[in-house]
């Protein structure tokens, strides 16, 4: 692995697939126009909906959204992770899916979202994804890339557990992707810290692509998409806002912190 950008794209998407995928390809531009070579999508990147919509046109949003993203890297000649869309599993349920593509437009990893996230928040939302949501069987994929290096797929609540960072890092994952659509109320306590504590204690690079602002209804996003080196620094951060977080993922870094910080060669419990 030789040095690169990478870009973390930050959105705000709604119930339109139009509009959403408009919104995405612009932001795409303007990632792969400031250098990035891998681009990745947040959840929901497609569609950002109400359940009932979502389960009605989810065989249109899966079809729509794998469309999209190999066009997309075929144009701009970018790697890109789409980082969550609905892929019908059952009439009533869907895999929440992130798919990974190279500039050829071939499909590299899929990973089906295994823990769902069903919360009574006290700000009075309540989320039940395992209504409307399949859960994955399988642990998430590392592809290997002699360009970007070992790439880990995960999605959103996956973050609140350490262990399956550890499958991936224990599979040789340096780059670990958290696309998200986080909580307005969780994210300002929780989403920073997190990512933080995943890149810390597995000693990767964070690519965290993430949904902000309102949605529909009381729909709404924290924000902050980021990218985080090995030892926890945030390298980049797109705030609140629709937009782009880009930063180099240095193999050169990667290696000085797993020399000085060899955690992962001092597991006792694996």
């Amino acid at each position: 692995m030789k040095s690169y950008l990478a870009a973390a794209i930050s959105m705000t998407s709604g119930p339109n697939i139009e509009k959403n995928l408009l919104q995405a390809e612009e932001l795409i531009d303007l990632a792969v126009r400031q250098g990035a070579e891998l681009v990745s999508l947040p959840e929901n990147f497609s569609f950002l909906g109400p359940e009932e919509e979502k389960i009605a046109q989810a065989q249109t949003i899966a079809e729509e959204s794998e469309k999209f993203l190999k066009k997309m890297a075929q144009k701009f000649q970018v790697t890109i992770l789409g980082g969550g869309f609905p892929v019908p599993a059952s009439e009533n349920k869907n895999y929440n899916t992130a798919l990974l593509v190279d500039l050829n437009g071939t499909e590299l990893a899929r990973y089906q979202k295994v823990h769902l996230f069903d919360v009574n928040l006290p700000d009075g939302n309540t989320y039940r994804e395992s209504a409307t949501v399949e859960p994955g069987s399988s642990l998430p994929p590392v592809y290997s890339s002699d360009r970007f290096g070992q790439l880990g797929l995960s999605i959103c609540y996956d973050v609140r557990f350490a262990e399956l960072y550890r499958h991936l890092s224990g599979k040789g994952a340096e780059v670990l992707f958290v696309p998200a659509a986080f909580t307005a109320y969780t994210g300002k306590d929780h989403w920073q810290v997190l990512l933080q504590a995943r890149a810390i204690e597995n000693t990767c690079y964070i690519v965290a692509p993430a949904q902000t602002g309102q949605h529909y209804g009381r729909r709404q996003s924290h924000g902050h998409a980021m990218i985080i080196d090995p030892w926890g620094v945030i390298l980049a951060d797109a705030e609140d806002k629709p937009g782009v977080a880009i930063a180099e993922i240095s193999a050169s870094r990667l290696e000085q912190v797993r020399r000085q910080m060899p955690c992962l060669q001092h597991r006792v419990f694996v």
